[in-house]
């Protein structure tokens, strides 16, 4: 099968993937005992009320509220978004401009088959640096005594995979439309930064509609670790990924790849 080889393959670069994202994880979390022992509230008074609630630092007390502010609303999302635009621009384009995909294509095995098996190597190599996230944070929690429910925190890892798989698809699809690994790598982060802005800046700017649009907001803006997972959220980043993965498959099964 297709999936088993690509995944053989890149087993070693989705391993270290785990590894940077459930480290980075772990790493913040291991911070939290020290942030109990300083006066948060003080040195957030300094910052003005609306940008304190955008950014998530009015909850950074409790241990929910500082993993939404660490992990899952910046540092590990951003890593593993690096992990997905990487995986989704890589399985066809950067495979094709290596020549490598041209072999695949000559085998008696149909366009549309590689792109679906391709696609569920993008599912995996987002959903394994989320789960030994989840593995990690859980143990930790126990350990260090966060009080997080176990449920609000495997909902927000499954909003995290869901967040990375939906940008990954859309560098994906780029991928396949174009052939070109780079614009591939470059719609992804561009994407992914853009929703990142729209998120904050549009409250703070009075623009609570530039939130409302921003595939960050659905993931992030309900703060899943902290209230439980969001579904009209999860609900958008699947229509997105949807309409992303269509039109990818639409471009694929008409480009000459042989150009």
């Amino acid at each position: 099968m297709i999936v088993q080889g690509v995944l053989r393959a890149r087993r070693r670069g989705i391993g270290w993937w785990s590894v940077a994202v459930a480290g980075v994880a772990a790493l913040y979390a291991l911070f939290f005992p020290m942030m109990q022992t300083m006066d948060t509230d003080a040195m957030l008074a300094s910052f003005p009320e609306a940008v304190v609630n955008a950014l998530g630092w009015d909850a950074l007390s409790s241990g929910a509220g500082y993993l939404h502010m660490t992990v899952f609303g910046l540092v590990g999302m951003a890593v593993l978004v690096a992990c997905a635009v990487g995986a989704g621009a890589r399985l066809i384009a950067g495979e094709e401009e290596a020549g490598l995909l041209e072999l695949e294509l000559a085998a008696p095995v149909s366009r549309t088959r590689v792109y679906l098996e391709r696609l569920v190597v993008l599912l995996a190599a987002v959903a394994l640096p989320v789960l030994a996230t989840l593995v990690v944070l859980a143990v930790l929690d126990a350990v260090l005594a966060m009080e997080i429910p176990i449920g609000h925190l495997a909902g927000a890892c499954l909003a995290l995979w869901l967040f990375g798989v939906t940008i990954g698809a859309v560098s994906y699809a780029v991928g396949a439309l174009t052939g070109r690994r780079g614009i591939a790598l470059a719609t992804g982060a561009g994407l992914a930064v853009l929703a990142y802005f729209a998120s904050w800046a549009g409250p703070l700017a009075d623009l609570d509609w530039l939130a409302s649009i921003s595939p960050y907001w659905w993931y992030a803006g309900h703060r899943p670790v902290v209230n439980g997972l969001d579904v009209s959220g999860m609900g958008l980043l699947v229509t997105l990924t949807g309409v992303a993965v269509a039109t990818g498959f639409w471009g694929f099964l008409r480009r000459d790849t042989a150009t």
